[in-house]
């Protein structure tokens, strides 16, 4: 989910880290990843790492999210990079199943006695429980299924009960004039949980300005319960916890919102 991506800053990170095999055992990532990432782009949450491992700059990685300044900027602001990078995650456990990599990364992942905090918790004790093929399956049931699966994760169909409809029109009106394209091979409509994540996550960090409105008028009023369902879902396992995590993101962003208003 995305804006279509030129791949040469993938293509200039695997010749940096000295070849195809040489970049997967950096990243511990498999050459099917790799293909999905010069698809779709590199996940948010990974373009650190891989500029760690490579030396590539962020801002040839993902332009996108992180365009080339044209003068100095302040330095990021801690709260907004920490919500970037929870709409990062989000979007990326809700486009495609975890695999051993991410799911070894977000066992890691610390937790605290906020609400977040314990979400992240049980999402790594979660984590700790899967592996791929489970969580492929459990991804299946969920967003794919014989037909359809057992949710479906479209601004349209929460807010009218049909797919397609005005919902998804009014965020294409929104994404053209931010600039933002689903990339080629995504094959869903943008109003998919996922997309509007991702789009949340790279607005926090390359259009501040503009985040606040795009979060009102594209995930408040139907994300809050699209997590909630997930959370309650009965294939749900592992995404139980990406549910509730989902969840406590938005009980913060509606209270921050109602504070700003």
């Amino acid at each position: 989910m995305g804006r279509e991506l030129p791949v040469d800053g993938l293509e200039a990170a695997i010749t940096a880290a000295g070849g195809m095999e040489s970049f997967q055992a950096k990243l511990g990532i498999a050459r099917r990843t790799v293909f999905l990432w010069k698809q779709s782009g590199i996940p948010a949450e990974r373009v650190p790492e891989v500029e760690a491992a490579t030396g590539i700059p962020r801002q040839r990685l993902r332009p996108d999210l992180w365009p080339e300044a044209a003068s100095p900027v302040a330095a990021p602001d801690p709260l907004r990079e920490g919500r970037a990078n929870l709409y990062a995650l989000l979007g990326h456990l809700l486009a495609v199943a975890p695999d051993s990599a991410m799911l070894r990364r977000l066992s890691a992942l610390p937790g605290d006695d906020t609400p977040v905090g314990a979400a992240l918790g049980a999402l790594a004790e979660a984590a700790r429980a899967a592996d791929p093929i489970s969580a492929g399956r459990e991804y299946h049931d969920l967003f794919v299924g014989l037909g359809r699966g057992e949710l479906l994760p479209f601004a349209s169909y929460y807010l009218t009960g049909f797919l397609h409809e005005r919902p998804l029109a009014e965020l294409r009106g929104d994404l053209a004039r931010l600039g933002i394209r689903r990339a080629v091979a995504v094959p869903e409509p943008e109003d998919h949980i996922a997309f509007e994540c991702e789009a949340m996550a790279g607005l926090l960090r390359g259009a501040p300005e503009e985040a606040d409105a795009f979060f009102a008028r594209h995930l408040r009023p139907w994300a809050m319960r699209f997590f909630a369902d997930l959370e309650l879902a009965e294939a749900a396992v592992f995404y139980r916890a990406v549910g509730r995590l989902g969840r406590a993101l938005m009980d913060v962003e509606l209270a921050a919102a109602e504070l700003a208003a």
